[in-house]
């Protein structure tokens, strides 16, 4: 911290972002109320320790992929396949953010506070109600179950009968405690957004309508090499819904980018040109909802370097900068010469 600061940085700190030790998940993980009280523990002792010179604290980076991900699906640790622990520990983790904020506003005066979630833009590929009942489903699941409570607005009444009538929550949410709601909806200073595509829901019924609502053919400069659309229009349309709906104070996109692995060329460059337009296109978007009057506050590309993408390891490279992993060469990446422009002159030409 202290080497940013001298460098005129300033540091954004995220509490969590997917590392829960062991120990913890041994005594239950998310899904027990213990890890969301052994949180605030460690959320004290950090802002304790950093709170003179850390100002901008993100308790949770991306809740919703800890709970479905690491407890539903099984796509991430610890590797769970249970959808009724997966509620529990998203209410868990929603609680441990709500908890953690005084004690961070405590320990770093004038200190701003917030969560990240990521949010992607859903649209039913027709207008059948097929496909628009599971269009809802999504965005209930993944944006709504985080945002409706943090907003003091509750679990969202759809998904609770949903999961109650499939027989998931047999008992409903019975492991909401008195007081835990208005924990939650602490108030917050900023809501960090991860944006990166959308979502084209489809319910694959004999008796559906024909699709009209298509993705982007797949090919590089539409498609990731993480199997991502490119749709910038969903990052206006997100910063714009999150704004309008919840009345946030500002908002940071905290997360944006995409995996190309292009290499060094016979001179040594890096010719990332899709990632280039996929920047260009996002901050395009951005300048939109400006316009509009969404209160965005910054913008954080994702990433700096290339990294290690958890489940994908070293395979994926979402960096600016090209990084060899043996040796730990960094070389800048034509996205980065472009950004680092676009920085100088506080914009560039569309």
């Amino acid at each position: 911290m202290d080497g940013l600061l001298a460098a005129g940085i300033t540091p954004f700190v995220t509490l969590y972002h997917w590392d829960l030790p062991q120990k913890l998940q041994d005594g239950g993980g998310w899904p027990a109320r213990s890890t969301a009280e052994a949180f605030i523990e460690y959320a004290d002792v950090v802002s304790r320790y950093l709170g003179d010179r850390v100002k901008n604290w993100i308790t949770h980076n991306e809740p919703a992929v800890v709970a479905w991900l690491g407890y539903h699906t099984g796509e991430h640790a610890p590797g769970l396949q249970d959808l009724h622990a997966a509620i529990r520990a998203s209410h868990h983790l929603l609680l441990s953010h709500g908890w953690a904020v005084p004690a961070l506003r405590r320990n770093s005066p004038a200190a701003e506070v917030g969560i990240t979630l990521n949010v992607g833009w859903t649209m039913a590929a027709s207008n059948s109600a097929a496909d628009l009942d599971l269009a809802r489903q999504a965005d209930g699941m993944w944006t709504r179950w985080f945002t409706d409570p943090l907003y003091r607005r509750g679990y969202p009444a759809d998904m609770t009968a949903d999961w109650i009538a499939s027989a998931t929550l047999p008992n409903g949410l019975d492991f909401i405690q008195p007081g835990d709601l208005q924990a939650i909806a602490a108030p917050t200073d900023f809501l960090g957004v991860n944006y990166y595509t959308r979502a084209v829901a489809r319910a694959e019924t004999p008796d559906n309508e024909s699709q009209t609502v298509f993705p982007a053919p797949k090919d590089p400069e539409h498609w990731s090499e993480m199997g991502w659309e490119t749709y910038p229009d969903g990052l206006l349309g997100v910063l714009g819904r999150l704004y309008f709906e919840y009345q946030p104070l500002k908002l940071y996109v905290t997360e944006n980018g995409a995996s190309y692995s292009d290499g060094r060329d016979a001179t040594g460059r890096i010719r990332d040109t899709h990632r280039l337009n996929y920047l260009r296109g996002h901050f395009a978007a951005i300048h939109r909802a400006l316009q509009a009057g969404v209160p965005l506050a910054g913008y954080f590309v994702w990433s700096l370097m290339d990294n290690f993408e958890w489940g994908f390891g070293y395979s994926q490279r979402f960096g600016i900068v090209w990084l060899d992993f043996a040796s730990q060469e960094r070389i800048l990446k034509d996205s980065a010469l472009w950004y680092r422009k676009v920085i100088a002159e506080n914009g560039f030409e569309a």
